[in-house]
């Protein structure tokens, strides 16, 4: 499917992977992008600008607590708003909590599960409803699903779910010839890894991947720019991509 003067919604995607995906949507397929972001940062108005400029597509930003079905439906209607339609909509929310089963309160396990999973059924849902035909959804879950681990007991339930929403939709959606899938990164070298691991944790993680490193944001984008483009065929699946730690 050619992307040029087609929409993606991204969510997240004013920095790390989210900024990456819009970067690579917009310099190799021409997508006009719509970018929802939850905290500010300063920078991203000049963002938006510098892609509009750089590559001659048209950029909108949203920001927003998507921490409710609502807000998520508000979400896709702002964007169809500004566009009209949505052909790829991809979504980058996530949290992380490393802790033991024991240890874990119900403030953080209710925090958990409403970003790493009501978030993203409801992401699902409203894409479902609003991509057009021959378009494309994908959900950013986490290679650690395919681990047999202490310590991320949540993490790992909240996300898997993720999963099995994204299978269901899948099979709705193929009269439409709607694409949707999740991608499982390895731990990447990001802010949002580094804050639940100590340094021998990482260490680990990098001896057990290609080149003794952990997952780079350039791993992914050019994953979520294939899927959306020539991958269109696969439908379903969850594309591990962890340089090897794991493998489902």
């Amino acid at each position: 499917m050619s992307l040029e003067g087609k929409t993606a919604l991204i969510t997240g995607g004013t920095k790390n992977l989210g900024k990456l995906t819009a970067i690579e949507l917009a310099s190799k397929h021409k997508a006009n992008l719509f970018l929802h972001y939850n905290s500010v940062q300063g920078d991203e108005k000049s963002l938006a600008q510098e892609l509009s400029s750089k590559y001659g597509v048209k950029v909108e930003l949203y920001q927003g607590n998507l921490g409710s079905a609502e807000n998520v439906a508000k979400l896709f209607e702002a964007a169809k708003a500004k566009f009209g339609s949505i052909d790829v909509a991809v979504n980058n929310v996530g949290k992380v909590l490393k802790k033991p089963i024991a240890e874990v309160t119900e403030k953080e396990f209710d925090e958990m599960d409403l970003v790493n999973n009501k978030i993203a059924f409801f992401f699902i849902a409203q894409a479902a409803k609003h991509v057009s035909p021959g378009g494309s959804i994908i959900s950013l879950v986490t290679s650690l699903l395919a681990a047999y681990t202490p310590f991320y007991a949540v993490y790992q339930g909240t996300k898997s779910a993720v999963e099995y929403y994204s299978k269901s939709a899948s099979k709705e959606l193929i009269d439409k010839r709607i694409s949707v899938n999740c991608i499982a990164p390895g731990p990447m070298d990001t802010p949002f890894f580094y804050a639940q691991e100590q340094p021998e944790a990482v260490e680990f993680y990098k001896s057990a991947a290609f080149d003794h490193r952990l997952t780079k944001i350039e791993d992914i984008a050019p994953i979520v720019s294939f899927l959306v483009s020539s991958g269109t065929w696969i439908t379903g699946q969850t594309l591990y991509a962890s340089g090897g730690m794991t493998a489902h």
